[in-house]
């Protein structure tokens, strides 16, 4: 592997991991603040459940990502790499919708957007690199999870 290879990697994983860097940003406000005062399911985790679990899943998205764009497919790539940056845009958003504008009606409905379109990044990466897709697996599993979360502070606190 050359360095402009492993500068590409670098950036890849760093990407997804600045994103939901700042999106924190806007969560731990949230969290500390307003959601404190929410009613939640039993099944809620604690809250520093979170912070590593995201912190593990943007790494691999970020691999996932490396994994496209080097991967020797004659396939074209840019519809999974659209469909990446717009999951990604969407993940990013659901935490100042949910956290920031204390909306969580709004943030399940984006939710389900965002949901959907992970699932179409899961499908279009298995075309061009399996373990690619396969790395987003437990993204897709803990974005299910958290919108079962989310419909369920919905439906507590409306």
């Amino acid at each position: 592997m050359n360095i402009k290879t492993v500068l590409i990697a670098i950036a890849c994983i760093a990407t997804p991991l600045l994103i939901g860097g700042v999106s924190g940003i806007f969560t731990i406000e949230g969290v500390n603040g307003w959601y404190t005062t929410l009613q939640k399911p039993s099944f809620n985790p604690p809250n520093w459940l979170f912070g590593p679990v995201w912190t593990l899943l943007y790494a691999m998205m970020g691999l996932a990502l490396f994994l496209i764009i080097y991967a020797t497919t004659t396939q074209s790539k840019t519809t999974a790499v659209a469909l990446f940056a717009f999951q990604i845009v969407l993940n990013f958003f659901w935490s100042i919708i949910f956290f920031k504008w204390q909306s969580p009606g709004y943030a399940l409905a984006e939710i389900a957007v965002l949901w959907i379109c992970i699932l179409l990044t899961i499908i279009s990466f298995w075309s061009i690199h399996k373990t690619a897709a396969l790395l987003l697996v437990p993204y897709l599993i803990w974005v299910s999870f958290a919108a079962v979360l989310n419909v369920s502070i919905w439906w507590l606190n409306r």
